[in-house]
């Protein structure tokens, strides 16, 4: 099985709390604060690896979570780091938000690696908060949540040309000829039910990647038999080989199976309207072929196309399309376009330490990520703490948005579902 798409869930390591922690040693009764920092959360990375072929891995399991950081320790020792998680993916793998379907990264080469889940960071032992006036803070920061996001994983091949056309026009057996590569063939359609990459050599130092595209129909686009499958993989070719059945013996005209096949692709995907196009007129061996190559040519080499007939059956022609192959795309600098647009996702993001000030129904309501590590973090039952979490909301802004708002003495406010009075 051939698996090209999958989405998944994935969960950085949550950062390790800061300790509470006192200097006990022999001779120092009033040592300071003595508690360390929490490690960070370990990362998500998605890396490429060319030893995979498929995402089948992704398909049977859809959740992934990084480890979470070690709490910090007395003696002002940090708490380890969580270790990193690192996906492997096949090289021609593109990243997507689960939400937009956007592209956040393309995995183009082997070993390629980008932090798709970013570890939450450690929080800060209490040693870290002591202040002259503060000399023993008995409260500590918790380690920030890791990030969490859906992508869809979604492979494209990285071949440089792309045999296309209807089923059972010879595509597998001039892959087979051309390169190493050993397809399943069949006088039937759909006998590829993935696309078969091959090595063509053309001289020392001098080579390309091909791959058969299986066979499309009319309606691909819509996602019509495997359409959408296989429409993906046409876009990384760099120049596409469109193989026309020029016996006609099945009963179609081919002529209007090569515009059939490239209504398809525009459909699809307009830009793919630009990619150079080779026409190869298969089956010559066949005596019904004399007439359609000729028509063939007619039709399409006064619109710049250049035609090459060919027997996939006796090999006749075959070297010329090896070599014209090459001399078009020697010409063409490497670059695999997505054609998919990009997501706007930074992983620093703000968001993270945004904080929300509203009035709903009369009620004063503050909340967001950074004041929930705020309160998780503060002992209300000594005075240090309760000040340093007072100082840090006013300093934050809260205190004049919430004023902004109407707020007047002894009202309500609701911060993370804890009830305060307001006093000013």
């Amino acid at each position: 099985m051939f698996i090209d798409i999958a989405k998944i869930n994935l969960k950085a390591g949550k950062g390790g709390d800061g300790a509470v922690a006192f200097r006990r040693e022999k001779y120092e009764p009033a040592g300071g604060p003595y508690g360390g920092d929490g490690g960070n959360g370990g990362n998500i990375i998605i890396q490429g690896d060319e030893g995979i072929r498929t995402l089948m891995d992704f398909r049977y399991k859809r959740s992934y979570k990084a480890e979470n950081g070690e709490n910090g320790k007395t003696k002002k020792q940090f708490g380890k780091k969580g270790q990193d998680l690192i996906l492997r993916v096949p090289v021609g793998t593109l990243v997507k938000d689960g939400d937009s379907g956007k592209v956040i990264v393309d995995i183009k080469e082997h070993n390629q690696s980008f932090i798709i889940a970013k570890g939450g960071k450690g929080g800060r032992g209490n040693a870290k908060f002591a202040t002259p006036t503060r000399q023993a803070p008995r409260f500590a920061e918790p380690g920030t949540k890791g990030e969490e996001r859906t992508v869809i994983l979604e492979l494209k091949l990285l071949a440089d040309v792309g045999l296309i056309g209807f089923p059972n026009v010879g595509k597998s057996t001039i892959l087979s000829i051309l390169s190493e590569a050993k397809p399943k063939i069949a006088n039937y359609h759909f006998t590829t039910l993935k696309p078969n990459l091959g090595v063509v050599r053309v001289d020392e130092e001098q080579s390309f990647v091909i791959a058969d595209i299986p066979g499309l129909i009319e309606g691909a686009h819509q996602g019509v038999g495997l359409g959408h499958d296989f429409l993906r993989h046409v876009e990384r070719t760099k120049i596409l080989v469109h193989v026309l059945d020029a016996s006609g013996i099945e009963g179609r005209n081919p002529i209007e199976d090569f515009y059939k096949i490239n209504e398809e692709l525009i459909q699809y995907n307009p830009k793919l309207k630009e990619k150079h196009q080779i026409i190869v007129a298969n089956k010559m061996d066949l005596f019904q072929s004399k007439e359609w190559i000729d028509k063939v040519k007619e039709e399409f080499e006064p619109l710049g196309y250049e035609v090459f007939p060919l027997s996939a059956a006796t090999m006749e022609g075959i070297n010329r399309l090896k070599y014209g192959i090459w001399e078009v795309l020697k010409d063409i600098e490497i670059e695999y376009e997505t054609f998919d647009e990009k997501a706007d996702i930074t992983f620093e993001e703000s968001e993270k330490d945004a904080i929300i000030v509203r009035k709903e129904n009369g009620i004063y309501i503050v909340e967001g990520s950074f004041i929930e590590r705020l309160i998780y973090s503060t002992n209300f039952d000594n005075h240090d703490s309760l000040r340093y979490f007072q100082n840090t909301i006013r300093q934050r802004g809260v205190v004049d948005q919430l004023k902004e708002l109407g707020i007047e003495e002894n009202d309500t406010v609701l911060i993370c579902g804890y009830e305060f009075e307001f006093f000013d």
